[in-house]
C-alpha cells in the first residue's frame, strides 16, 4: 500500500502540483497557506506561493487592517517565517501602549499650550470664519470696499477695483 500511495502522490504532484499547506490562522479566523516550490511536468519551476483565505470576505471587500501586520509581511515575503501567536499579541500590546502614550503626550501638550496662552507667553491663533470659496471674486466679503475699514480689534484692507469695472466709476 505504501508503494502505491507514493506512486499516486508522485503522479498527483507531477500533474497538479503540490497541495496547499496550512501554515496558521490569526485571531480573526483567517487561514494562511503556502504551496511549496515545485517543478511541473514540462520542467518549469514554480516558486513558492503564499496566500490567505479570509473569513466571509470577497476580494473587493478587503480593507486595511483586516489582516495582522505580521501575517501580511509573511504573505508579501518581507519575512521568512510565519508569525507566532505570542509575537502577534506582543506587537499588538506594544501598539496599544504607544497609542496610549501618544494620547497622554497630546493631552499634556494641549494643557501646556492653554497655560502659555493664559499667561500671555504665546499669542493665540487667530480664528477666522470666512464664507465662500477662494476662487470667488469676493472671497469672504459680501461686496468689495475701496477704503480700508477698521473696527477696534479687526482690520479689513480695501479692495482695489480696476477703473471702469462694475460698481466703481472713474471720478
Amino acid at each position: 500500500m505504501s508503494v502505491a500511495w507514493r506512486v499516486l502522490r508522485a503522479l498527483r504532484l507531477r500533474l497538479l502540483g503540490p497541495a496547499k499547506e496550512l501554515v496558521g490562522t490569526d485571531q480573526f479566523g483567517n487561514k494562511y497557506y503556502r504551496v511549496p516550490k515545485h517543478e511541473t511536468r514540462a520542467g518549469q519551476i514554480i516558486p513558492e506561493r503564499r496566500f490567505v483565505e479570509a473569513v466571509n470576505r470577497e476580494a473587493y471587500q478587503y480593507q486595511m487592517g483586516d489582516f495582522p501586520t505580521e501575517w501580511e509581511a509573511w504573505i508579501r515575503r518581507k519575512r521568512k517565517d510565519p508569525p507566532t501567536i505570542e509575537e502577534i499579541l506582543r506587537n499588538e500590546n506594544y501598539r496599544e501602549e504607544m497609542k496610549r502614550k501618544i494620547k497622554d503626550v497630546s493631552e499634556k501638550d494641549k494643557l501646556l499650550q492653554a497655560k502659555e496662552y493664559k499667561e500671555g507667553l504665546v499669542a493665540e491663533p487667530g480664528h477666522t470664519q470666512v464664507k465662500g470659496h477662494a476662487s470667488a471674486p469676493y472671497y469672504g466679503k459680501k461686496e468689495p470696499s475701496e477704503d480700508p475699514t477698521s473696527t477696534a480689534n479687526t482690520f479689513q484692507p480695501g479692495a482695489w477695483m480696476p477703473p471702469g469695472s462694475g460698481s466703481s466709476q472713474n471720478k
